[in-house]
């Protein structure tokens, strides 16, 4: 005669197959493939970097060889302009993010991602990580082509740094606002569209020409807009004059404002849209 044992505590019940227990990932190895991910997806689409630098690169010239001579007449405007050009730099190449997020949300590949033990946030990091680095590399080639058609910098390494971070740190604030704007359109294409709005802020700013030169209604705009103290700071350091303090805590305080809503939408619109808790 047969006894059957019955199921004890941590032994599987009789007619139901064990249940395989769930791989534990070592921190980051979920963000370190996103990354590796979207690298590989720029690497294939080189198009999205040389936009990224085509168009800053066009402006620069434009400014400098079309409308250089009437803004100021002995030459030294490509000194004035090319801080700008270099914020105009990063907020092109992250405007791809909006459309590789949305392409993301609405391919069917999330639904996938979904049914997987990894972190929600993995996914938007390793857009986010990818463009820094892309757009990083963008922001020096236009940099060069500066020096190239005259851009004279009297910045020391410690100057250089200081720009290296600011730069960087502004990179990843717009690179989650379009993220964000990634995440609540509804088509790639829609993606695009609205991030193109963000596009015409340093239009209003001081990146092409003094705030003090326009309009008293638009001054007031382009003076209290989060593009000015980063453009001046940055226009400061690299070129000696120095910066004001003031300018140099709104660029940070902007940053980190922006930084932090952009950080805490994102993620809440990808729980939202992913159906992730």
């Amino acid at each position: 005669m047969t006894v059957i044992a019955p199921a004890t505590a941590g032994s599987p019940a009789a007619g139901v197959a064990p249940v395989a227990p769930r791989v534990r990932l070592r921190p980051l190895t979920e963000e370190a493939v996103f990354i590796r991910r979207s690298i590989l997806h720029s690497l294939r689409t080189p198009d999205q970097l040389i936009m990224a630098i085509a168009l800053p690169t066009i402006l620069m010239l434009m400014f400098v060889w079309v409308f250089g001579g009437a803004l100021q007449s002995d030459g030294g405007y490509v000194d004035y302009v090319t801080p700008g050009i270099i914020l105009l730099c990063a907020g092109y190449g992250a405007a791809s993010t909006a459309v590789d997020v949305a392409h993301d949300m609405t391919a069917g590949i999330i639904d996938r991602f979904r049914t997987m033990p990894i972190r929600a946030s993995a996914v938007i990091t390793g857009h986010v990580v990818a463009s820094l680095l892309r757009n990083l590399v963008a922001t020096a080639v236009v940099i060069g082509v500066g020096i190239a058609v005259g851009f004279r910098p009297h910045a020391g390494l410690a100057q250089w740094l200081a720009v290296a971070g600011l730069v960087a740190l502004y990179i990843l604030v717009i690179t989650f606002l379009f993220a964000g704007i990634g995440l609540a359109a509804s088509s790639p294409d829609a993606a695009n569209g609205y991030g193109f709005i963000l596009m015409f802020l340093p239009y209003v700013s001081s990146a092409f020409v003094p705030v003090d030169t326009m309009p008293a209604w638009l001054r007031g705009i382009a003076e209290h807009q989060p593009l000015t103290p980063i453009i001046d700071t940055i226009r400061g350091l690299l070129l000696g004059t120095g910066i004001h303090s003031a300018d140099g805590w709104w660029a940070l305080g902007w940053c980190a404002l922006i930084l932090a809503v952009g950080i805490a939408g994102s993620a809440w619109l990808f729980r939202r849209r992913a159906g992730r808790r």
